[in-house]
């Protein structure tokens, strides 16, 4: 059963290695569109001695793991170097070559005319833009990883390991019959296949995780640019999610949204707090709405993430910060945000300004009543897990109920009914997915009255009730988000503590 269940994910992958249009569409090849003319030959230069070094490492690896290895240069060819060892019959695609192609490789630039040599430049970009290594398979089924090096944060080549079918051999060899039409007996194909065992993935996924370790022990002086891909390859994903998101709220012919300028309170609240997790989500919905109603307008986009910045530095005016030194912080930031040359560079650029801005506007840095702030939060805190009320919240960060009630809100972006609900439904989330606990004691834990209000509270949050919640294991649900209650801050709070109403001096 097992082998089956490998098989199909194998032949799934298959199916999408026939797809080429969507090779072609990976976000990697809108890059450089130069390349899918004839690759330049590398004969004129030569060999990067960090491919060398790789070539003489992957041999210890080939020796070690029974895989087949290759070295390609920024060109995306095979080093001269590793030209004998890829031209025995052990090479599958020397086949593809002279039955699909009608060629045989004499010398190196041959292999510009192989059949797979897009699937391959494409998959060793992909791994590029990552930051780390690519699965992929051939169409018949055979299967290679791949990972990038760099020397000093450039493009300098790329390992690639194979030796292993994702599919059932003998559907290859029928293939592989039929691409000779005949011309090879089926026996001398099944021989050739012979070397090749039906890879598991789990094997497979640990060859290129230790053919990546390889890539970056060789990488020396790129550390940062492989986590630097990495952590923008992951912002990539996180804005398409919301992205899609809008889509589906605003179909074609739709109007589109406006700046949403309730975000960016939020996302300064949010700052405050310390909330760097929902900072970085709401700067993805800002992102993301500016990336779906104004596609086409980098330039625009520019702009606006220099107004977001202005804003949230008006903030940053941390004790010892002088205005010199907020100007130049600023005019560096900005300078930043002028260089990016795309959404993605322009994305990771921001998240680095905020997060960066987020540990300067923490620990209430320039609030007014900071340490009555920071006294009230404390005790939130410590006690929100059972029902407390504004005067109580008030009485022990020294102020009065209605002031305290006006700072909060002005202070934290949001009034304090919404800050209680917002971390007790989020205690009450985890809780879900992470015990077996009734509803009702959930409940009476994250300090909600009784569980129809529980209830009530939570799916005004998330969007789902807490029991649909916990039979989708938390993953479909809504995200948990300061804006589903923004727009409805007076909703009635039952524990009284709400900026915006009149406080319960006592409790039921």
């Amino acid at each position: 059963m097992e082998n089956m269940k490998n098989m199909k994910n194998m032949r799934d992958m298959r199916e999408e290695a026939k797809d080429t249009k969507n090779m072609r569409d990976l976000k990697s090849m809108k890059e450089d569109t130069k390349d899918k003319k004839q690759l330049k030959p590398n004969a004129v230069s030569r060999t990067d001695p960090i491919l060398l070094k790789a070539y003489k490492m992957l041999a210890v690896y080939a020796k070690a793991t029974g895989a087949a290895v290759c070295v390609h240069d920024r060109n995306y060819l095979p080093i001269p170097e590793v030209f004998k060892a890829i031209t025995t019959e052990e090479n599958i695609c020397l086949f593809c070559m002279k039955h699909r192609a009608q060629t045989e490789a004499r010398k190196i630039q041959d292999f510009n005319k192989c059949p797979c040599v897009e699937m391959h430049v494409n998959a060793i970009k992909e791994a590029s833009h990552f930051g780390g290594s690519y699965i992929y398979m051939c169409e018949l089924g055979f299967m290679f990883w791949t990972s990038p090096l760099y020397a000093e944060d450039r493009f300098a080549g790329a390992l690639i390991g194979s030796g292993f079918l994702g599919i059932d051999s003998e559907e290859t060899a029928s293939q592989m019959s039929q691409m000779s039409g005949g011309g090879v007996p089926l026996e001398e194909i099944r021989r050739l296949l012979s070397p090749f065992p039906l890879g598991d993935p789990e094997r497979v996924k640990a060859l290129a995780d230790l053919l990546l370790i390889l890539a970056k022990s060789l990488s020396q002086g790129s550390e940062e640019y492989y986590r630097t891909m990495r952590r923008r390859s992951q912002q990539q994903t996180d804005l398409s999610v919301k992205i899609q998101e809008l889509k589906g709220q605003y179909p074609a012919g739709a109007p589109l949204p406006d700046y949403p300028l309730d975000k960016e309170r939020m996302l300064l609240g949010a700052l405050k707090r310390g909330d760097n997790e929902t900072g970085r989500k709401i700067l993805n919905e800002l992102l993301a709405i500016l990336l779906f109603s104004n596609p086409d307008q980098f330039k625009y986009i520019q702009f606006r993430s220099i107004e977001l910045v202005v804003l949230l530095s008006r903030t940053n005016v941390a004790p010892g910060n002088t205005e010199k030194a907020i100007l130049e912080t600023n005019n560096q930031y900005l300078r930043r945000i002028q260089k990016a040359q795309n959404v993605e560079e322009l994305t990771d650029v921001l998240h680095t300004i905020v997060e960066r801005m987020a540990g300067q506007i923490f620990s209430f840095h320039g609030v007014r009543h900071a340490s009555a702030l920071r006294k009230a939060e404390r005790y939130i805190w410590e006690n929100y897990t059972r029902k407390i009320s504004l005067k109580e919240i008030a009485q022990a960060s020294g102020l009065s109920a209605p002031y305290f009630s006006t700072i909060f809100k002005e202070e934290m972006g949001e009034n304090l009914s919404s800050y209680l609900n917002r971390i007790r439904v989020e205690k009450a989330s985890r809780m879900l997915t992470e015990t077996d606990i009734s509803l009702s004691e959930i409940a009476g834990s994250c300090g909600f009255e009784d569980q129809s209000w529980f209830s009530k509270t939570f799916k005004h949050y998330i969007g789902v009730s807490p029991g649909k919640y916990r039979g989708q294991g938390g993953g479909m649900a809504q995200e948990i988000s300061e804006h589903n209650f923004a727009e409805n801050c007076r909703a009635p709070c039952k524990d009284g503590a709400d900026g915006d109403t009149q406080a319960k001096d006592s409790q039921k």
